[in-house]
């Protein structure tokens, strides 16, 4: 047993009376710790589908406002991991069973892929605390050391991607945003439903922050016939069928635009004059930000 699992014992134990800002704080310590301790946000992170029966995410919520009736519970997600739901307080990261009477703080992994699924949505989470832990020693498994990351940048000029790496869709008419996303991300999904809400024409240019699903996910959208559709359907979970072969080599241009700014998370969305606003906002803070303001 590490230091980290050792410490997350004697947190535990402190846990089992406490609830609100003290309880989560304690959470969101061990969650980062044990997502962060064995340096493995590697650069293909991928976090896998696996089929499992419907859980009604609503009622999993009612539990756990009962159990934890202090605690702001932001998104849940039961279909990804067999048994379990992913758990979204803040920026802290837990897992319950599908009654929420049982509690699971620590990494879970995907043994098929080799991949920490927790560390990948902690870095979704938590991008510049997980980039600078991730900088650290390796795992053992022989994986190269992820680099460290650049400052994410304030301001760009979008005048550097090519026109083929994006996905239109909105009306025509509406305010104008780019925005850097992966269809497997959870903020990601509510942003779009935030930009349809407030009527946005969107060049959607996706990176594959969870690897090779992620990236095939995108190819398939961006050759799709109607690519509203399939963006819509991708964020739904719903089946994309691609059309006939195109050219995906802006997805790679796309990935190299936000790696040299600086951008390890989505979604990233950017305004008609560069400007830089990262992470999920609502349709009125995005209004304000087109504006000109800040969100």
């Amino acid at each position: 047993m590490n230091s980290a699992d050792t410490r997350l014992g004697r947190e535990l134990a402190k846990m089992r009376r406490m609830e609100g800002v003290p309880f989560w704080t304690l959470l969101a310590s061990a969650s980062l710790t044990l997502g962060m301790g064995a340096g493995v946000v590697a650069k293909s992170v991928q976090a896998a589908p696996i089929a499992s029966v419907h859980v009604d995410t609503d009622l999993v919520r009612e539990a756990l406002k009962l159990r934890l009736p202090k605690t702001r519970i932001g998104a849940i997600d039961c279909s990804r991991f067999g048994g379990l739901c992913e758990v979204v307080a803040g920026t802290t990261l837990f897992y319950v069973d599908r009654t929420a009477r049982y509690l699971m703080i620590g990494r879970l992994y995907d043994m098929e892929t080799r991949s920490d699924v927790t560390a990948a949505r902690l870095l979704e989470l938590n991008p510049d605390l997980l980039a600078a832990g991730a900088a650290g020693k390796r795992d053992s498994d022989g994986d190269e050391q992820p680099e460290a990351a650049s400052p994410a940048a304030a301001k760009v000029d979008l005048g550097q991607l090519p026109a083929k790496g994006a996905i239109h869709w909105g009306p025509a008419t509406g305010p104008k945003l780019v925005v850097l996303s992966d269809f497997h991300c959870g903020y990601c999904r509510k942003l779009s439903s935030e930009l349809v809400k407030m009527g946005a024409r969107v060049e959607e240019r996706p990176i594959s922050i969870f690897g090779a699903e992620s990236r095939k996910l995108a190819e398939a959208v961006l050759c799709a016939g109607d690519q509203q559709a399939a963006v819509h359907a991708a964020y739904d979970g719903r089946p994309v069928t691609p059309g006939a072969k195109c050219d995906t080599s802006g997805l790679d241009a796309n990935e190299a635009f936000a790696k040299a700014r600086g951008f390890g998370g989505t979604p990233v969305i950017i305004r008609s004059d560069g400007a830089v606003l990262q992470g999920f906002h609502t349709a009125d803070q995005l209004k304000a930000f087109v504006a000109g303001g800040r969100a």
